[in-house]
């Protein structure tokens, strides 16, 4: 069990409790999670240790690993991710201003990001730590993600573009990730994070029912101040925020699922579609957000 008596993301000793969350994928356990006033992130305290965490990880249900379609939330989470998948493309295309290039996915699942990047002609590699997810990656595009401890043997200053979406709140050895990941970067690439937002309307209107909190598997619980201040620490500067518009409507099934019992698919659109308007001004309200940084001086 690892137990923070400070914040693992600034290190400031200044937090206060904030409240408890269930995990409602695999064990039913409950968690705490902890603000931390200096950067207003939060995380998850008391949380298994890394050779723990993975039994945490063994549900059919984790669709990032098992590419499970069955059910409502999950059926529709692959109607939309073809679109997504392209729109990381295009993002990635635009940012790095490059037609081609080498792009290394961190977390890559079942390499579906890889294959999108692979079909667009660009060098590929991928890291992920769930060996079941690797044979899948192989089965389903002929891609060969290496395990999570490969990362420190590829060569330094060789991506243009480093990609973890929605990966960074499960890395245990957070400041120790991000100095490799800024080795790996060539000297005008870009990392493009996405993490979910525990500042957007739709995390209060559930609060410790809503799903993107996804205890003891999300350490951290990021708001776009706390991101600012992790890049900064390392030297990086948050260039561009971009929305994951989808992301709130995919939280908010699950999250009525884990409040109500039942999927409400009509409460869930509706709060999704709130949460969305109130962020349609201020990407930094989005319900899930993609930082993109790099080494020059922000513009963010």
């Amino acid at each position: 069990m690892v137990h923070y008596s400070s914040c693992p993301i600034c290190g400031s000793k200044d937090v206060e409790d904030f409240l408890k969350a269930k995990d409602y994928t695999v064990t039913g356990e409950i968690f705490p999670i902890q603000k931390c006033k200096n950067c207003t992130g939060a995380f998850t305290n008391d949380v298994p240790a890394l050779p723990e965490i993975g039994a945490y990880y063994q549900s059919e249900n984790y669709i990032s690993h098992s590419d499970t379609s069955k059910g409502l939330v999950n059926s529709l989470y692959h109607k939309v991710r073809n679109h997504t998948l392209h729109s990381k493309k295009r993002l990635v295309l635009n940012s790095t201003q490059k037609q081609s290039g080498h792009v290394l996915d961190i977390g890559c699942g079942t390499a579906a990001f890889l294959n999108t990047m692979k079909n667009a002609g660009w060098q590929i590699t991928g890291v992920e730590p769930d060996a079941t997810a690797r044979e899948k990656a192989h089965a389903l595009y002929n891609i060969s993600p290496l395990p999570s401890e490969d990362l420190k043997t590829l060569p330094g200053q060789s991506f243009d573009a480093i990609t973890l979406w929605h990966v960074l709140e499960h890395v245990h050895d957070l400041h120790g990730y991000l100095h490799q990941i800024k080795t790996l970067l060539k000297p005008n690439g870009k990392i493009f994070i996405a993490v979910p937002n525990y500042t957007a309307f739709d995390a209060r209107h559930y609060h410790e029912y809503w799903a993107a909190y996804d205890v003891p598997r999300h350490l951290y619980h990021f708001s776009p101040k706390s991101i600012a201040v992790l890049m900064n620490m390392h030297q990086l500067n948050v260039v561009a925020l971009k929305p994951m518009w989808f992301d709130s409507f995919y939280v908010s099934l699950l999250s009525e699922k884990y409040k109500t019992g039942r999927t409400n698919l009509l409460s869930a659109c509706i709060t999704g579609f709130f949460s969305n308007l109130k962020a349609g001004f201020n990407t930094q309200k989005c319900s899930s957000v993609i930082y993109i940084a790099g080494q020059e001086k922000s513009s963010a």
